[in-house]
């Protein structure tokens, strides 16, 4: 290639979006012939911009008319359509020249759907045109369904041979020298054969969700095509800001339903569908947390909400550099840790998620779920990622009985915990009652690096200020009289969910009296008749691991603070003994 056309090249290299430029400059480098794009590759995705217009096209048309200009021979091949050609003129050639050389054959072979009749004419017809100078781009998609990500035991006989083949493409100098390159698309990485994946000869280049400009962009596209509707308070450019993790396909169907249906998108309804859209992509593993209620409505604690209320000025104030990576809140069962981290949520204005279980028995799948959701998330930041009992959903990276996925998994989640690059922007929220148990990889600097405690009430006034929340939370109506002579009786290590639980009995007692206020006798027998669950070992253990992941001082109730750190290792040591843990 002469120094002049390199140049040109490079010079439209710099106008392509970054993955484009990053698989344009390793064709360019002339190392590889196989490259795995994955990401986003349902999208819309920018063409070229004709006076401000955009041109928008799938994948395949973007890389064999973008990058490829169309020109010499760009194939196609999934198992659903067989073998295209991007243009009718190269698929009629193709078809001429494979049936002069074999006349025998039946047409319908050379654009077959089976993989090894597929790439085998195809590799011959490569090696036809080699000898011509002719750049020749196969583009595979749905990948995974050729090579999936699974033991090589249990591979067909059509997998194993797809698997060989891809791989010996990778890295036959004939391909490499006679500029013939194979790209593979898929959503997930994870699906694929880690064969294919992690071989050195493999290009892997990761196609994001649209960003904030690129949406932008597409949303004033919109409303020049006079099809976007919205309130007075929105306009493209706001819309753009509240649609993170959204890509140009979801935009495209919001605003094309509210055409249809000549509705106006409010900015309620684009909340609502961001949540129901992201959920259905997410395909249950990702659950938005609402909140009514913001920090005033978190009774005590008060150094853990001065803690939060500081990291929400600093969110409003655009200082996310200064934000921790990530939140341990510890704490016994019943301390509403959740509902501080909802709470938190709520002040600030930022959705917070809740990740649930992602594993799953067949393999490569959990690997494959993770990836959706990490990806998702790097795609909705700034965003909250809650984690409810931690220590047990997280693990270690010593667990066995898997194959080793359990151990990936975990250092997965960990490095991407640890990437300063989402400082502020992905803020982890780990929950816990037994922090002990929560491995230190996790929990260091860098990670959950902000360690933050939540105790039962210690004292008389915290149980009076606790009990007008939950009244106000619970929106109970109750006959005005003094609840101290009552709430003394109310023993120390009972929790604000034991509480609740009484208040919710005492509503209970008044609807079958058939009254809407709730009495003092109600309150009475109600909280007499109540006996909490018992386990006050564990209740004691939980209690001082959390003392122990404490911080500052000013977070530990007094009736722990004069407690000797030894002594209290010690005591920890006993009570798990006691209770059958290995200590």
């Amino acid at each position: 290639m002469s120094e002049q056309l390199i140049v040109k090249n490079l010079d439209f290299i710099r106008i392509l979006p970054a993955w484009a430029q990053e698989l344009s400059y390793k064709y360019l480098s002339k190392t590889t012939n196989l490259y795995i794009a994955h990401g986003n590759i349902r999208d819309f995705l920018p063409n070229k911009m004709i006076e401000g217009e955009f041109i928008f096209v799938r994948i395949q048309e973007f890389i064999s008319e973008v990058l490829f200009g169309n020109r010499d021979i760009v194939a196609f091949y999934d198992r659903s359509s067989g073998i295209n050609f991007c243009s009718p003129e190269m698929q009629k050639e193709y078809l001429n020249i494979m049936e002069s050389h074999f006349p025998d054959t039946p047409r319908e072979d050379f654009i077959s759907l089976d993989p090894l009749k597929a790439f085998d004419y195809l590799e011959k017809y490569f090696f036809m045109n080699i000898p011509h100078k002719k750049r020749i781009v196969l583009i595979i998609d749905y990948a995974e369904t050729l090579i999936p990500n699974t033991e090589l035991a249990r591979l067909s006989d059509e997998d194993r041979y797809a698997l060989v083949t891809l791989n010996r493409w990778s890295h036959d100098p004939i391909f490499t020298q006679g500029d013939v390159s194979i790209i593979l698309l898929t959503e997930n990485l994870a699906d694929l054969s880690t064969r294919i994946v992690r071989s050195p000869h493999t290009v892997k280049v990761h196609v994001p969700i649209p960003d904030e400009d690129i949406r932008e962009k597409f949303l004033n596209f919109l409303d020049r095509q006079d099809i976007l509707l919205t309130e007075s308070r929105l306009n493209p450019k706001r819309i753009a800001k509240i649609t993170s993790g959204l890509n140009l396909q979801n935009l495209n169907q919001i605003v094309a339903e509210s055409y249809q249906e000549d509705k106006p998108i409010t900015l309620e309804y684009l909340t609502e569908r961001k949540k129901e859209i992201i959920e259905n992509e997410a395909v249950g593993l990702l659950e938005f947390i609402e909140s009514e209620h913001d920090l005033s409505m978190v009774s005590g604690h008060e150094f853990v909400k001065k803690r939060f209320k500081s990291a929400a000025r600093a969110i409003k104030q655009g200082r996310l550099d200064v934000l921790p990576m990530g939140y341990l809140i510890a704490g016994p069962v019943g301390t509403g840790k959740s509902f501080m981290v909802s709470a938190f949520a709520s002040e600030i204005g930022v959705p917070i998620v809740r990740l649930r279980n992602f594993r799953s028995k067949w393999q490569g799948e959990t690997e494959s779920n993770l990836e959706k959701v990490l990806n998702i998330l790097k795609a909705m930041s700034p965003v909250g990622v809650m984690i409810d009992e931690a220590d047990a959903f997280l693990g270690d990276r010593n667990q066995d009985g898997d194959s080793g996925t359990s151990n990936r998994i975990f250092a997965q989640i960990a490095s991407f915990m640890g990437n300063t690059e989402y400082r502020g922007k992905i803020i982890w929220f780990l929950i816990t009652c037994r922090p002990d148990l929560l491995p230190i990889d996790l929990k260091r600097q860098g990670r959950a690096e902000e360690h933050l405690a939540i105790f039962y009430p210690d004292s008389l006034s915290e149980r009076e200020d606790l009990f007008d929340i939950l009244v106000k939370k619970l929106k109970m109506k109750i006959q005005k009289f003094p609840v101290t002579d009552l709430l003394k009786k109310f023993p120390n290590e009972y929790s604000g969910a034991d509480l609740e639980s009484i208040l919710i009995r005492a509503k209970f007692n008044a609807a079958m009296e058939n009254h809407i206020i709730i009495t003092r006798e109600d309150l009475e027998n109600a909280m007499n008749d109540f006996v909490p669950a018992s386990y006050p070992h564990e209740i004691r253990l939980q209690n001082l691991v959390a003392v122990l992941e404490c911080t500052s001082r000013e977070m530990v109730p007094k009736r722990f603070q004069n407690l000797d750190r030894s002594k209290l290792v010690q005591e920890i040591r006993e009570l798990k003994e006691l209770l059958g843990e290995h200590p």
